[in-house]
């Protein structure tokens, strides 16, 4: 009986553990992804820019005529 009690315990106390670990796996890659978000945005409005200005120096490319 001792063995089945303990086995339960360390059952759950196992899934509580688990679930900490996830939790907080999770709470920092929310950070990560909030952090580099600033730095994602800056690429992406700098990469719009350049494809702009290809785009207008190289018109006859795009041009249907």
């Amino acid at each position: 009986m001792l063995v089945f009690v303990a086995t339960v315990l360390l059952y759950v106390f196992g899934f509580v553990f688990l679930y900490g670990v996830i939790r907080v796996g999770v709470r920092h890659g929310i950070e990560d992804a909030e952090a580099n978000r600033p730095e994602v945005l800056r690429r992406r409005q700098l990469t719009t820019a350049e494809n702009r200005d290809f785009a207008q120096e190289n018109a006859f490319l795009s041009n249907p005529n």
